[in-house]
Protein backbone atom coordinates (compact mmCIF):
# COMPACT_ATOMS: atom_id res chain seq x y z
CA UNK A 1 0.00 0.00 0.00
CA UNK A 2 1.36 3.16 -0.78
CA UNK A 3 0.56 6.87 0.61
CA UNK A 4 -0.42 9.71 -1.40
CA UNK A 5 3.02 10.84 -0.68
CA UNK A 6 4.35 7.85 -2.40
CA UNK A 7 5.65 6.12 0.75
CA UNK A 8 5.38 2.34 1.03
CA UNK A 9 3.04 2.30 4.00
CA UNK A 10 2.22 -1.47 4.57
CA UNK A 11 2.27 -4.63 2.49
CA UNK A 12 -0.75 -6.71 0.98
CA UNK A 13 -0.47 -10.12 2.76
CA UNK A 14 -4.02 -12.25 2.27
CA UNK A 15 -6.94 -11.57 0.35
CA UNK A 16 -10.26 -12.35 2.47
CA UNK A 17 -13.85 -11.99 2.03
CA UNK A 18 -15.90 -10.34 4.70
CA UNK A 19 -20.14 -11.60 4.27
CA UNK A 20 -22.78 -8.77 4.74
CA UNK A 21 -26.62 -9.43 4.17
CA UNK A 22 -25.81 -12.31 1.64
CA UNK A 23 -23.59 -10.36 -0.22
CA UNK A 24 -19.11 -10.92 -0.13
CA UNK A 25 -16.81 -8.00 -0.30
CA UNK A 26 -13.09 -8.67 -1.05
CA UNK A 27 -10.39 -7.74 0.82
CA UNK A 28 -6.95 -7.48 1.32
CA UNK A 29 -5.52 -7.45 4.48
CA UNK A 30 -2.14 -5.14 4.39
CA UNK A 31 0.01 -5.31 7.37
CA UNK A 32 1.46 -1.86 8.19
CA UNK A 33 5.08 -1.48 7.21
CA UNK A 34 6.14 -0.46 11.16
CA UNK A 35 5.11 -3.67 11.82
CA UNK A 36 7.44 -5.73 9.35
CA UNK A 37 10.42 -3.36 10.62
CA UNK A 38 10.93 -5.43 14.22
CA UNK A 39 10.78 -8.86 12.14
CA UNK A 40 12.07 -8.41 8.86
CA UNK A 41 15.80 -9.68 10.03
CA UNK A 42 13.80 -12.87 11.53
CA UNK A 43 11.96 -13.96 8.12
CA UNK A 44 14.59 -13.42 5.99
CA UNK A 45 17.00 -15.98 8.23
CA UNK A 46 14.13 -18.39 8.89
CA UNK A 47 10.68 -17.66 6.98
CA UNK A 48 9.01 -16.96 10.11
CA UNK A 49 8.97 -15.03 13.53
CA UNK A 50 11.34 -16.44 16.42
CA UNK A 51 8.24 -16.24 18.84
CA UNK A 52 6.35 -19.28 20.40
CA UNK A 53 3.74 -20.32 17.79
CA UNK A 54 0.21 -19.59 18.43
CA UNK A 55 -2.97 -21.71 18.94
CA UNK A 56 -4.14 -22.75 15.61
CA UNK A 57 -7.55 -24.77 15.24
CA UNK A 58 -8.06 -25.74 11.74
CA UNK A 59 -11.15 -23.76 11.73
CA UNK A 60 -12.58 -20.70 8.99
CA UNK A 61 -14.87 -18.04 10.39
CA UNK A 62 -16.34 -15.18 8.63
CA UNK A 63 -18.20 -12.24 9.95
CA UNK A 64 -21.58 -12.46 8.90
CA UNK A 65 -24.33 -10.28 9.47
CA UNK A 66 -22.76 -9.04 12.69
CA UNK A 67 -22.36 -12.89 13.84
CA UNK A 68 -19.20 -15.48 13.59
CA UNK A 69 -20.35 -18.19 11.69
CA UNK A 70 -17.76 -21.40 10.93
CA UNK A 71 -17.68 -20.98 7.22
CA UNK A 72 -14.77 -24.25 6.45
CA UNK A 73 -12.96 -26.60 8.64
CA UNK A 74 -9.74 -28.23 7.80
CA UNK A 75 -9.69 -31.66 6.88
CA UNK A 76 -7.75 -33.70 9.62
CA UNK A 77 -7.34 -30.15 12.13
CA UNK A 78 -8.08 -29.90 15.65
CA UNK A 79 -11.69 -28.20 15.32
CA UNK A 80 -12.52 -31.23 12.68
CA UNK A 81 -11.29 -33.61 15.59
CA UNK A 82 -13.40 -31.65 18.31
CA UNK A 83 -16.61 -31.64 15.82
CA UNK A 84 -16.79 -27.60 15.39
CA UNK A 85 -19.00 -27.99 12.26
CA UNK A 86 -19.58 -25.72 9.36
CA UNK A 87 -22.74 -23.25 10.44
CA UNK A 88 -21.79 -23.31 13.72
CA UNK A 89 -21.89 -19.58 15.50
CA UNK A 90 -18.68 -18.82 17.23
CA UNK A 91 -20.27 -16.35 20.36
CA UNK A 92 -17.43 -16.80 22.74
CA UNK A 93 -13.86 -18.41 24.06
CA UNK A 94 -13.48 -19.23 27.49
CA UNK A 95 -16.93 -17.86 28.14
CA UNK A 96 -15.94 -14.48 26.43
CA UNK A 97 -18.14 -13.14 24.05
CA UNK A 98 -17.02 -12.63 20.71
CA UNK A 99 -18.48 -10.52 17.34
CA UNK A 100 -15.75 -9.87 14.98
CA UNK A 101 -12.93 -11.92 14.07
CA UNK A 102 -10.04 -9.63 15.70
CA UNK A 103 -11.94 -10.45 18.96
CA UNK A 104 -11.94 -14.43 18.34
CA UNK A 105 -8.18 -14.79 17.04
CA UNK A 106 -7.12 -12.09 20.15
CA UNK A 107 -9.26 -14.03 22.69
CA UNK A 108 -8.01 -17.40 21.14
CA UNK A 109 -3.89 -16.44 21.84
CA UNK A 110 -4.93 -14.81 24.49
CA UNK A 111 -5.10 -18.56 26.16
CA UNK A 112 -1.13 -19.40 25.24
CA UNK A 113 1.06 -21.26 22.67
CA UNK A 114 0.20 -23.57 20.37
CA UNK A 115 -1.16 -26.64 22.20
CA UNK A 116 -3.25 -25.14 24.75
CA UNK A 117 -6.94 -26.37 25.37
CA UNK A 118 -9.31 -23.57 23.25
CA UNK A 119 -12.70 -23.81 25.20
CA UNK A 120 -15.14 -22.49 22.27
CA UNK A 121 -18.47 -21.17 22.77
CA UNK A 122 -20.37 -22.35 19.59
CA UNK A 123 -24.40 -22.43 19.07
CA UNK A 124 -25.54 -25.00 16.62
CA UNK A 125 -29.47 -25.41 15.57
CA UNK A 126 -30.52 -23.27 18.93
CA UNK A 127 -28.57 -25.27 21.49
CA UNK A 128 -25.53 -23.59 22.81
CA UNK A 129 -22.00 -25.73 23.10
CA UNK A 130 -19.03 -25.47 24.83
CA UNK A 131 -16.62 -27.39 22.67
CA UNK A 132 -12.79 -27.86 23.79
CA UNK A 133 -10.27 -27.79 20.75
CA UNK A 134 -6.75 -28.95 21.38
CA UNK A 135 -5.12 -26.40 19.55
CA UNK A 136 -1.68 -27.36 17.35
CA UNK A 137 1.28 -24.98 15.72
CA UNK A 138 -0.05 -24.80 12.08
CA UNK A 139 3.84 -24.68 10.90
CA UNK A 140 3.99 -27.89 12.00
CA UNK A 141 1.18 -29.00 9.58
CA UNK A 142 3.47 -27.44 6.40
CA UNK A 143 5.49 -29.08 4.34
CA UNK A 144 9.23 -27.47 5.08
CA UNK A 145 11.78 -27.20 2.32
CA UNK A 146 14.98 -29.93 2.80
CA UNK A 147 17.98 -28.22 4.21
CA UNK A 148 21.26 -29.30 2.82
Amino acid sequence: MIGEDGTLRGIGSLFVQQMSGGDSTDCNMVVPIDLLKPILSDLQKFGRVQKPPRPWLGMLATEMDEKLVVAGIVDAGPARTADVRVGDFVVGVNGAPVTELAELFRAVWALGEAGVDVPLNLIRDDDQLEINIQSVNRADLLKSPQLH
